[in-house]
């Protein structure tokens, strides 16, 4: 009756082999290509270098007229720039303007690689359903996966710094960028890409001029979700060496600062709402824009 109370298993020396195989690969492949891997990930380091600079080292009235100045043209809505301001303000007089211009570069860098990447996959999701079930299920792994297990080979292979914890925020955020773009596109309503065929599109003339603009508030969705979710990657990427809000965060868990963890949890907050609401409200915007021209 054993069996019924143990469940069966591998044999724990075989267990055990298996696992010193599978880590002595990642390891020879750690060896043999990670000076490579570095190479490729370099332009990438320099984009977060100039941004983090960019974001720390301009004069905050500027940066601050900046922020307010996108918002307003994403959102068209003053009480969104408004809000803004007054929580960046705040933030500025409690002592984390740097760590938070830090935090928004970050964020920036893995949104413009997200889109730069999820989009042309979701593209070629939308276009085959051969590659959408070939990528759905890597997908749900990703989406599903311990948002910690990310550091694991990342760290592994590009070390500890700011690119691997880039690449671990971009891994973890990017799913919705490709769903979201998949599903705009087959949203796009039947007769108006037969339309697009009867005056003759090609099939990047569609896409281009039909399909990705009646997806974007959809694709605006996606880039929408990825940013929230790589702000609730930063602070565990803080563990590899990210700079930003997450750090401080990291630091009163440790050490039992209860005042700076949750004044840093407060300003990640501020960002993610302002981020949230000034890309729902630009969606919103693209929404209505659709309905007027379908209209």
């Amino acid at each position: 009756m054993d069996w019924l109370f143990s469940f069966p298993h591998m044999d724990d020396a075989a267990l055990r082999d298996l696992k010193k195989v599978i880590d002595e690969g990642f390891r020879s492949f750690t060896r043999a290509y990670g000076d490579g891997l570095e190479l490729i990930f370099e332009p990438i380091q320099h984009f977060l270098i100039w941004s983090e600079r960019f974001m720390t080292k301009t004069p905050w009235p500027i940066v601050l007229i900046l922020i307010a100045l996108v918002a307003w043209f994403a959102s068209r809505n003053w009480k969104i720039v408004s809000g803004t301001v007054v929580t960046l303000l705040l933030i500025g007089y409690f002592d984390m303007w740097d760590d938070t211009m830090k935090t928004v570069s970050m964020i920036f860098v893995c949104t413009v690689l997200s889109i730069v990447v999820g989009i042309p996959i979701g593209i070629a999701m939308s276009r085959s359903d051969r590659v959408q079930n070939v990528i759905n299920p890597v997908l749900d792994v990703m989406q599903t996966m311990p948002s910690f297990v990310y550091l694991i080979p990342v760290v592994m292979l590009l070390g500890i710094g700011k690119v691997p914890g880039l690449i671990a925020v971009v891994i973890y955020a990017i799913p919705p960028m490709i769903r979201l773009t998949n599903l705009g596109i087959r949203l796009v309503d039947k007769d108006v890409l037969e339309a697009a065929d009867a005056f003759g599109s090609s099939n990047w003339q569609k896409l281009k001029s039909v399909q990705m603009p009646l997806a974007l508030p959809t694709i605006m969705a996606g880039i929408n979700q990825t940013i929230m979710m790589a702000l609730a990657m930063v602070v565990i990427a803080s563990m590899i060496g990210v700079q930003g809000l997450g750090q401080p965060v990291l630091k009163a868990i440790s050490n039992q600062y209860f005042t700076l963890g949750i004044f840093n949890g407060l300003a990640i907050v501020g960002i993610a709402i302002i981020f949230d609401r000034v890309s729902q409200a630009f969606g919103a915007r693209l929404q209505k824009h659709r309905e007027v021209v379908h209209g």
